[in-house]
């Protein structure tokens, strides 16, 4: 293969969603789900991806929860492609077993990888990056794509470019350094210098870069992946069940790009970036009444304001509440401050104690 048909996408899809709780279950996670139109999270992904991989080039690691769903949800992706992990050990082994499964089959493959479970609302800018990015990776570079800070978020970590970074520009510079998530002072002062972009998780490589910087990093993960067989091999999945478990639980950042030399970057202006994180964020994403209510079904509100309610098939009445977020299920019914969105996977682990696997 040549050209634009060894380009892949790998979209990692095993998370449980847990701040979205009672939408979101271990069946029904965050990323299957519609917040925006007709289409789920994972089903946009695929959709804006296309014109640049095409979705018989996608491949999708998530867990035997989700693989069903996904599944349905996506049949242009080959089932073969939509993987299980026998285990979740984090996003480093995750891209590593991708990148040896791609390698196998292609070994030109240049591997983009992508969140499933994030907004992207100016899709055709997006990909003003994404094909730049997969260009300057084909050239052997570990590429990663900054969001330009808007706010000093301390939930994200940070990508810091030269000083003279220009946001929008379609040239890769060298990134200088990864930062960590910072407490509310120093992101203040990351904003103001201009050339620290968030860390959106999206990043670019040929397979074999990947592999080698593995071997060198992380050479257990390393040697654990390359003991599999191929993948068109009958005993691949059995395998990957005995050896995936034993992998290291590091996350891609701490295990390679922290640690690699000549990491590039794009320090990318606004293409209507949200990662989703909370309730509180589907609220600012949709469209309200004059006073702030989003509401997915009929509510009447009076005196009430800033309030997110998603409540299917029944009437909600507000009577003098405000920055609420309210979502009923057919087992579960969560009111909780819109400013605490951020902490309802706090509850997911109270009922995780309480062995109500019922609701997670």
């Amino acid at each position: 293969m040549a050209g634009k048909t060894s380009y892949y996408g790998l979209i990692l899809a095993g998370g449980r969603g847990t701040r979205f709780w009672p939408r979101s279950r271990r069946a029904q996670a965050k990323q299957v789900l519609r917040f925006f139109g007709e289409r789920s999270l994972i089903q946009q992904t695929v959709d804006r991806l296309s014109p640049v991989i095409p979705p018989k080039h996608i491949w999708i690691l998530t867990n035997d929860h989700l693989r069903a769903e996904i599944a349905r949800q996506l049949p242009e992706v080959p089932k073969t492609q939509i993987l299980a992990e026998p285990a979740q050990r984090n996003t480093a082994p995750a891209i590593g077993l991708a990148a040896h499964i791609l390698q196998s089959l292609d070994r030109k493959a240049v591997m983009g990888v992508f969140p499933s479970d994030h907004v992207i609302t100016k899709p055709a800018r997006y990909l003003q990056f994404v094909r730049p990015a997969l260009r300057a990776a084909s050239q052997g570079k570990i590429v990663v794509l900054g969001i330009q800070a808007r706010w000093p978020e301390t939930g994200y970590g940070y990508i810091e470019f030269p000083k003279n970074a220009q946001p929008g520009s379609r040239d890769p510079l060298p990134v200088r350094r990864f930062r960590e998530k910072p407490d509310l002072k120093t992101a203040r002062r990351y904003v103001q210098a201009g050339n620290f972009f968030w860390n959106a998780g999206m990043f670019f490589w040929k397979t074999s870069v990947l592999l080698d910087a593995l071997r060198e990093f992380q050479p257990k993960t390393a040697t654990l992946l390359a003991s599999l067989p191929a993948f068109n091999h009958r005993g691949f999945a059995a395998a990957l069940k005995r050896v995936f478990p034993h992998c290291e639980n590091i996350s891609i950042d701490y295990a390679v790009l922290e640690k690699a030399r000549s990491v590039v970057g794009f320090a990318t202006d606004d293409f209507g970036w949200n990662d989703v994180g909370s309730w509180n964020a589907v609220h600012e994403l949709l469209p309200g009444d004059e006073s702030g209510n989003v509401c997915r079904e009929v509510v009447l509100a009076h005196e009430s304001s800033g309030n997110y309610v998603d409540a299917p098939r029944k009437l909600v009445a507000l009577l003098g509440v405000k920055d609420l977020v309210i979502v009923d299920t057919a087992d579960a019914l969560l009111v909780a401050d819109r400013t605490r969105a951020q902490e309802v996977g706090e509850i997911v682990k109270l009922l995780e104690k309480r062995d109500r696997h019922d609701l997670l």
